[in-house]
């Protein structure tokens, strides 16, 4: 199944239920009105979940209804309320209601908003009654709900967000990360959409690769370029490789600053990716190269096991010293 971060679907709430024109027939009692008012169309909620998948049930069905609110009847009773449409969304997602321009932003797991409001019930006769009318015959119908159509795009939170050039080592560091700590999500592997895996519970998404001139639109892009603006820390892989990697790691934080300058003040860290291709005077040649640049940097290779395990107890440590750290964008040591 493909990944979807991006809908378009309509929505309405319940439609109120009538109010009816009744009378008193008890045995005994004199006649009087007894019309009960029809009761509340259904709102309509969107409800962020932990699932970053889940835009893609609305692939196919792209229209949906609350239920309406049930007419009043006899004894003053009032119609049953519809119950309430709960759209899920992932956390992440933006949604806009494009008849009004209204947004919400949900951010937080659970986090429930009312999109839409359901329409009221109709009043029953008994609702008229007064010293001057006291036998009515009038009622009124219920309220339509509202409606609109709503674009939802998603926007990644992530705690760790891998970026860099095309095979810079992304989807190898996730893989070599979160195999071995925990089950990778059943996403798609390919690098034409984000690929997420978890890490001691923590997000990591492998955000696919940039080229220069993304931000004009060339290889995939800006489409991606959104997920970076809710991750909470950057790893830029470089790739030990290409000798050029100041060049290199200049080209990528060229594309995020014509995007949102915003992105290039996120906590960054550059990771010095396919280290066992060169010796290691390269390497600190690399690392020299890059830390004058202003980058602070890992140096890895997921090929020798040795490195692997000192980047993950660096990256447990950048994890564990506080979520509240990485989100003020405040330096940690490792």
């Amino acid at each position: 199944m493909a990944f979807v971060d991006e809908v378009r679907i309509f929505a309405r709430a319940g439609n109120g239920g009538d109010g009816v024109v009744r009378w008193h027939a008890d045995k005994g009692m004199k006649g009087g009105p007894a019309g009960g008012d029809g009761g509340r169309g259904a709102d309509v909620y969107v409800e962020a979940v932990r699932d970053f998948a889940y835009l893609s049930n609305y692939r196919h069905t792209k229209s949906f209804a609350g239920e309406d609110g049930g007419d009043g009847s006899k004894k003053n009773m009032e119609g049953k309320n519809g119950e309430d449409l709960i759209l899920k969304v992932p956390v992440g997602s933006v949604v806009t209601n494009t008849d009004t321009d209204d947004v919400v932003e949900l951010l937080h797991e659970g986090e429930k908003v009312k999109v839409l409001k359901g329409g009221s019930g109709g009043f029953g006769n008994a609702r008229f009654k007064n010293s001057r009318n006291v036998s009515p015959k009038q009622s009124t119908p219920g309220k339509a709900g509202e409606r609109g159509n709503f674009h939802i795009e998603l926007k990644l939170v992530a705690d760790i967000g891998l970026i860099g050039l095309p095979s810079a080592g992304k989807s190898s560091l996730l893989n070599a990360l979160t195999n071995a700590k925990s089950q990778v999500g059943a996403y798609p592997f390919t690098t034409l959409e984000p690929h997420l895996g978890s890490y001691f519970g923590y997000v990591l998404a492998d955000i696919p690769g940039l080229i220069e001139g993304a931000a004009d639109g060339k290889g995939l892009g800006d489409k991606f370029l959104r997920h970076i603006s809710r991750t909470r820390v950057l790893f830029h892989l470089v790739s030990a490789e290409d000798e050029h990697v100041v060049e290199r790691y200049n080209t990528i934080r060229n594309e995020l600053s014509r995007y949102d300058t915003s992105l290039t003040e996120k906590r960054e860290i550059v990771v010095l990716s396919k280290a066992d291709l060169v010796d290691h005077e390269t390497q600190e040649k690399y690392v020299q190269e890059l830390e004058g640049a202003g980058a602070q940097v890992w140096v890895l290779s997921t090929q020798n096991p040795g490195m692997l395990k000192e980047f993950g107890k660096k990256l447990s440590k950048l994890l564990e010293d506080g979520r509240s750290a990485i989100e003020q964008n405040k330096d940690v040591e490792v």
